[in-house]
């Protein structure tokens, strides 16, 4: 069988199309911090939680860019690293 791009860009390595997974850590962690931020929001609390979500997010992005599964997996986490630089600069 042959790998084509497409393979290599939506299956694993087992053959499997892997567009979405089950979330990991740092998908969970940023997920709950953006929730809680939207309940405490002024403050010190809040400065931490956006400063916790970020760091997740941008934890997240960067495992996906060099341990994605796939090529889609990869670019995703390049167009998440390139959008938290691009909307966090004030």
């Amino acid at each position: 069988m042959e790998n084509t791009l497409i393979d290599k860009t939506f299956r694993d390595s087992n053959g499997n199309v892997v567009i979405a997974q089950m979330p990991n850590l740092p998908l969970i962690v940023w997920i709950v911090t953006s929730l809680l931020a939207l309940i405490f929001t002024s403050g010190t609390i809040n400065t931490v939680l956006h400063v916790v979500a970020n760091g997740s997010l941008f934890t997240w992005a960067w495992l996906e860019l060099f341990d994605g599964v796939n090529y889609f997996r990869r670019a995703l986490g390049l167009a998440v690293l390139i959008g938290i630089i691009a909307f966090n600069i004030y």
